[in-house]
């Protein structure tokens, strides 16, 4: 489906304008979205547009790292939207000419519907031309990625709050999955901040200087959010290490108690060992209170090595 949206010299919307009538001299500025578009439609992009080939070529390859291409007069934005649910990013591709804004994606997406609505309802929004537009399709865009990092932020809180009562194991199994799903969204915040750090440094696109603030508030808004992110890589990393130190421990002090224990046994093994032989000459065994004073030996020996290691605080 191709949606059309022209603005006449008195910012108003034509009604069902052609592609032919967007060269009228009364247009002032035009938004051509190809939402989810048929192979004859796509076709339009080089039939009736005549963009550069390997823009053409980018629109046709998915999924590509956000970038920014100039073609003359035409510059050519790969632009990442981020779906809700799977952290998915879902490629726009954008053309910025002197009066037109020409967008491409392959499915509808609710971003582009809501800047479409907003520009079609507000005159005033639509009186800031195409540059504005601009704009107004990458921060609806960026602000969509919000969402999805808080919701990340919350698991993180859940996670500090019942984490004691939680078996490590499937703390862990929460913190890897969190943490899979940050270095998902990190792949697609990085490289648009390093796209807005290329636009609000361009000297090519024409009008972006009487905006410049409006990009610079995008930038400033993904550098949010990539801080935001490695803040919260820091704080799993550190939840992780923390568990995993306290498991060590548990464990180190269950292997000490069990090499107590053996080493108090040991004596006592050896002692019930060298008594257990088949000998005939074993002068103990005749000893009528040999067994009795044996196993007070093996006592003493016990009771002596408890309080030792007592003493040498190996039970704290």
């Amino acid at each position: 489906m191709i949606r059309i949206m022209a603005v006449n010299d008195e910012h108003e919307i034509l009604h069902q304008p052609s592609l032919d009538d967007l060269n009228h001299a009364d247009i002032r500025w035009y938004w051509v979205d190809f939402n989810a578009p048929s192979e004859e439609e796509a076709q339009l992009l080089q039939q009736h547009f005549h963009f550069h080939p390997l823009a053409i070529e980018d629109c046709h390859h998915w999924l590509q790292r956000p970038k920014l291409d100039h073609y003359d007069d035409i510059h050519f934005f790969v632009l990442h939207a981020m779906n809700p649910d799977t952290l998915a990013a879902e490629e726009i591709d954008m053309f910025w000419g002197s009066n037109f804004i020409v967008t491409f994606h392959s499915r509808p997406l609710k971003e582009m519907d809501e800047v479409w609505q907003r520009m079609a309802e507000h005159q005033r929004l639509r009186e800031k031309g195409n540059v504005y537009l601009a704009y107004f399709i990458i921060d609806k865009l960026v602000d969509e990625y919000f969402p999805s990092l808080y919701r990340i932020e919350d698991q993180l809180n859940e996670i500090e709050i019942r984490g004691k009562n939680v078996p490590l194991h499937m703390l862990m199994n929460e913190i890897f999955e969190i943490r899979a799903k940050l270095l998902k969204i990190r792949k697609t915040i990085v490289p648009m901040t390093e796209l807005l750090y290329r636009v609000i440094n361009s000297e090519r696109i024409e009008g972006l200087k009487e905006r410049i603030v409006y990009f610079t508030d995008i930038y400033d808004h993904l550098l949010k959010l990539s801080e935001t992110i490695e803040a919260n890589r820091e704080l799993t990393a550190d939840i992780r290490d923390s568990y995993v130190s306290i498991n060590s421990y548990r464990m180190n002090t269950i292997m000490k108690t069990l090499t107590v224990i053996t080493t108090i046994f040991m004596p006592l093994t050896f002692i019930a060992g060298v008594y257990g032989m088949n000998f005939q000459r074993m002068p103990e065994l005749a000893w009528h209170w040999g067994y009795y004073m044996v196993l007070l030996i093996m006592l003493a020996i016990g009771v002596g090595m408890y309080l030792w290691f007592r003493y040498k605080r190996w039970f704290d």
